[in-house]
């Protein structure tokens, strides 16, 4: 009985520890501000994460690069099936695609599961594609939050920002290099090093997920348009 319970007491202490360890770290990085550092390097998977403490701000940007086989249209199909987010994206527990600006250009809401202890987040993201060219060989997104679009929806804390960029650059026909930069902050009273924990784990999770949807039929195999422009041809 008392090893079950010293167990158990481990197993809810875990997420305290990873965080102060987080804490930790920030502590250790005051000397390199501004500066990218990796924090995880999956070389299984071809995905590299990093961190960077901007002056004047507790919270951090992130950075993740990886090389995934998969095609730029592909990739695209992926990131237009939105009923199929909850599958893949990190700590999504709701979205739904709002509107449809031009072919360009979309906005969605979602909401996302936060740490034991914390309201659960939602928010409003609007994408702006910037379609490969000729004379651009990549495709590139900007995606924003708008914290107004919507009224707030209680119990949820609307994020101030989810804001960061998505850049896919085809290496072959089946191999994209995809990378993506920015920063989010939740909104409320969450503690800096809580956010830095979640944005190290997110970008990462994120890329994984798109990785393993990228393989599936439902996207290799589809003939159907796509609903937006990402490669103009």
């Amino acid at each position: 009985m008392i090893k079950k319970l010293c167990l158990s007491f481990l197993i809810a202490a875990l997420p305290a520890l990873a965080l102060a360890e987080a804490d930790l770290e920030d502590l250790r990085s005051e000397t390199t501000k501004n500066e990218w550092r990796l924090s995880k390097n999956d070389k299984l998977h071809k995905i590299k994460v990093f961190v960077k403490n901007e002056e004047g701000q507790n919270i951090r940007s992130f950075r993740v690069v990886s090389t995934i086989d998969a095609s730029i249209e592909t990739l695209a199909r992926v990131q237009s099936d939105f009923d199929n987010y909850l599958r893949w994206y990190f700590a999504a527990l709701e979205v739904k695609f709002l509107r449809k600006v031009s072919d360009r250009e979309y906005i969605y809401y979602m909401v996302h599961d936060a740490p034991i202890g914390t309201p659960d987040r939602d928010v409003i993201l609007r994408t702006v594609i910037e379609p490969m060219t000729a004379k651009k060989p990549y495709v590139f997104m900007r995606i924003t939050a708008l914290p107004d679009f919507l009224p707030v929806r209680p119990p949820y804390v609307r994020m101030v920002a989810e804001n960061y960029t998505v850049k896919w650059t085809p290496l072959s026909k089946n191999t994209t290099l995809v990378e993506s930069e920015g920063f989010i902050n939740p909104g409320g009273n969450a503690p800096a090093w809580t956010i830095n924990f979640i944005q190290s784990k997110g970008p990462f999770a994120n890329m994984m997920g798109m990785a393993r949807q990228a393989q599936l039929p439902q996207y290799t195999d589809a003939t159907t348009p796509l609903p937006f422009t990402f490669i103009e041809q």
